[in-house]
């Protein structure tokens, strides 16, 4: 086919695109875009060209992408054709698992660009094809939407976010629960192979002109939605046992939509001293203070750490725009500057700090069980779990408190599944606190176990980094770092993990590997996913693999030091730090940087 040809084609696709679009702004925008392409405007093609490169495809992530016309983008269009292709997986499951009952779906939304209309569109859809509808009274944090879909006890649930996406993407996220899925994973959001399933639906979905929307009939929930999130959220809290609240805490929901209700589960839970960052407070999808909103990337929490300086603050909590994860900075102690803790050490402190709150209730339980002549002894019972990514240090923890701990794949979809879930978590700031509540990572409950551990610390004379030096003497300092290698073209990931698994490295920080693991093969505990796992002669772990939704190659790094005792830990960060280094030098070697 010559470029003319092609061109061709592609103007027709667009115009016939232009012609159908219910959105006018998307529309016109086409129109436009054909137009500037036509005179020669190679940028203008360029972006046409991407626009219809494909259909952007339904996974276990939903569906991801630039707001914009075609069928490669976020648009009214994609997202009817969504919303009808799993309105038809939902009807079918539940008739398949609860012949004669209705279904039943909730559908929530953020604060960017369109949330709003992606959202009623997809209720007015599920209301067409028979389906019980809620959907939510405003933009609300996405932990909200998973709370939903299990308090009002519905089949599915769709939040329409792109987390912490820049500002011109949206996304399509998916929740099953009832009848549409198996027990471990009522409230989690999907995974295989029902993924597959609504994504086959979407394909057999007819022309648009055919998917009806229904023009009434579906249930704008109360604003008590929110209140019983709260009220359950807040009652996490244990002040009868951990009963400090003196805590200054400056909190930022980066311009999403999670300050209003982070600040009123932590003034309901006991802390009432919160300062919120005023720059940041207001949803604004623009997010106009940061390049990138997402509190992992560096100067995401410049605004919030003037503002802790200025206030004399103890903590930082930070959210991501749809709330679903949660950034905690403080003072460190050594040098006086405030620094973010990783998503490991969070992960560390959380998981000390419930089986702290376990053995709090387990005592006042067995006090008040016990007769004069006996006392009866409690095991703890549950299971931890995190990433296969995460640091190593929750193992251990749980091991020592006669817990169960399982690793998982990377996302919450495989964390908030492990049965008997307590408590989990992934390196990339997610936390499952009370998997009751939320089978999913939630940045607004993990914030107030932070407040009250951090808080507990304080009364106590300490800072939640002596807290982790504490784990660290029990349990041996466990350092991290990651090394993430983006990339333009897809095929130099599948070369550099060829080259791995053709020439694995035989050591790493000059300690030998011992254990090679191609994750792809999968395993009794795993299922087969990309990615190399290296372990070596004194526990150096290296991880690469893929990232899941951006163009980059992950590479994953700890080392672990045991310490005698508190004085040795100084030449210990400096000697792991050391490690570390080397093992990043032979990480970028083996890759061929």
């Amino acid at each position: 086919m010559t470029s003319t040809d092609a061109d061709s084609q592609l103007f027709h696709a667009a115009r016939q695109w232009a012609a159908q679009d219910p959105d006018p702004a998307t529309a016109a925008e086409l129109t436009e875009l054909i137009r500037l392409s036509e005179s020669g405007v190679a940028s203008a093609r360029q972006d046409l060209g991407d626009s219809f490169s494909g259909t952007l495809q339904f996974g276990t992530a939903g569906l991801r992408a630039a707001l914009g016309p075609g069928p490669n983008r976020m648009n009214r269009v994609v997202v009817r054709r969504a919303a009808a292709g799993l309105a038809a997986f939902l009807a079918g499951a539940v008739a398949a698992q609860a012949p004669g009952t209705r279904p039943r779906a909730v559908v929530g939304y953020d604060a960017r660009y369109n949330s709003d209309i992606f959202a009623e569109e997809t209720a007015a859809i599920f209301t067409a094809a028979g389906i019980e509808t809620f959907l939510m009274p405003q933009a609300l944090p996405t932990p909200l939407l998973a709370y939903a879909v299990r308090a009002l006890d519905c089949d599915g649930g769709v939040m329409v976010t792109a987390s912490h996406n820049p500002p011109q993407d949206n996304g399509y996220k998916v929740y099953l629960g009832r009848h549409a899925v198996e027990e471990s994973g009522r409230g989690a959001q999907i995974v295989a192979p029902y993924d597959a399933g609504i994504a086959a639906q979407i394909d057999e979905v007819a022309a648009l002109d055919s998917i009806v929307l229904a023009t009434e009939g579906w249930t704008v929930l109360e604003p008590g939605i929110a209140t019983d999130y709260e009220t359950a959220t807040a009652a996490l809290a244990l002040p009868a046992h951990f009963p400090a609240r003196d805590l200054k805490i400056v909190l930022t929901p980066l311009h999403g939509v999670g300050g209003e209700t982070a600040v009123s589960v932590l003034n309901a839970a006991g802390f009432t001293d919160v300062t919120l960052v005023a720059e940041q407070a207001a949803p604004d999808p623009d997010f106009p203070t940061v390049n990138f909103p997402n509190p992992e990337e560096p100067g995401a929490l410049d605004l919030a750490l003037e503002t802790a300086a200025r206030v004399d603050a103890d903590l930082v909590l930070a959210n991501d725009p749809d709330a679903d994860r949660a950034a905690v900075a403080a003072k460190d102690p050594d040098t006086g500057a405030w620094r973010m803790l990783r998503g490991d050490e969070v992960g560390a402190l959380l998981g000390a700090h419930i089986v702290a709150r376990l053995a709090a209730t387990a005592q006042e339980a067995t006090a008040q069980e016990a007769t004069a002549q006996e006392t009866t002894e409690q095991t703890p019972d549950g299971v931890f779990a995190n990433s296969i990514v995460s640091s190593r240090l929750l193992s251990r923890i749980a091991a020592a408190a006669g817990l169960a701990h399982e690793e998982t794949l990377t996302g919450f979809k495989w964390i908030s599944r492990v049965p008997g879930l307590l408590y989990g978590y992934e390196e990339a700031l997610g936390y499952c606190v009370a998997p009751g509540l939320v089978r999913d990572k939630d940045g607004i409950s993990a914030a107030v176990l932070i407040a009250e551990l951090a808080a507990a610390a304080k009364a106590e004379g300490k800072t939640i980094f002596d807290t982790l030096d504490e784990l660290y003497l029990i349990h041996g300092l466990h350092a991290s770092d990651q090394l993430s290698i983006r990339v333009a073209d897809l095929g130099l990931l599948d070369a550099m993990m060829n080259r791995l698994r053709v020439s694995p490295p035989d050591a790493f920080g000059g300690s030998a590997v011992e254990t090679f693991i191609d994750l792809a093969e999968g395993s009794e505990q795993l299922p087969p996913t990309d990615g190399l796992l290296y372990l070596t002669r004194d526990l150096t772990r290296v991880i690469i693999r893929p990232s899941g939704t951006e163009p980059k190659l992950k590479c994953y790094l700890e080392v672990i030091r045991s310490v005698g005792s508190a004085a040795e830990l100084p030449e210990a960060r400096q000697a792991a730090r050391a490690a570390l280094d080397l093992v990043l030098g032979d990480v970028r070697e083996a890759l061929g940087l």
